[in-house]
């Protein structure tokens, strides 16, 4: 086989290989549009994520000691408040992140 044929057959089937793996989940997605199932993990995931964060976060917290306890209780705080007064998710995970990192580094 010719070199430039070659590499033509192998570009063409990298590319119908890529194709086919970005189409393939939202050919399975559609019958799934409908489900309770997705309804359910979309009401749920959210929730369910930030519950995982927080644990995660707190996992490592001292609560004897100020300097640890401290900033994750505030950051817990801000980040808590702000979703319950804007209701906009990015917005209180970045501001309680950013509580968190300047007032232990502060301490630190």
């Amino acid at each position: 086989m010719p070199e430039n044929v070659h590499h033509l057959v192998a570009v063409l089937l990298a590319a119908a290989i890529t194709w086919g793996l970005r189409a393939t989940p939202f050919a399975l997605l559609a019958p799934l549009r409908d489900s309770a199932l997705l309804a359910d993990l979309g009401r749920w995931m959210p929730p369910g994520i930030m519950l995982v964060l927080v644990v995660h976060t707190l996992g490592d917290v001292d609560l004897a000691s100020l300097t640890s306890a401290g900033p994750a209780a505030l950051a817990l705080a801000v980040t808590a408040g702000l979703h319950l007064w804007r209701g906009n998710l990015t917005l209180s995970i970045f501001a309680g992140t950013a509580v968190h990192v300047l007032l232990a580094s502060a301490v630190a």
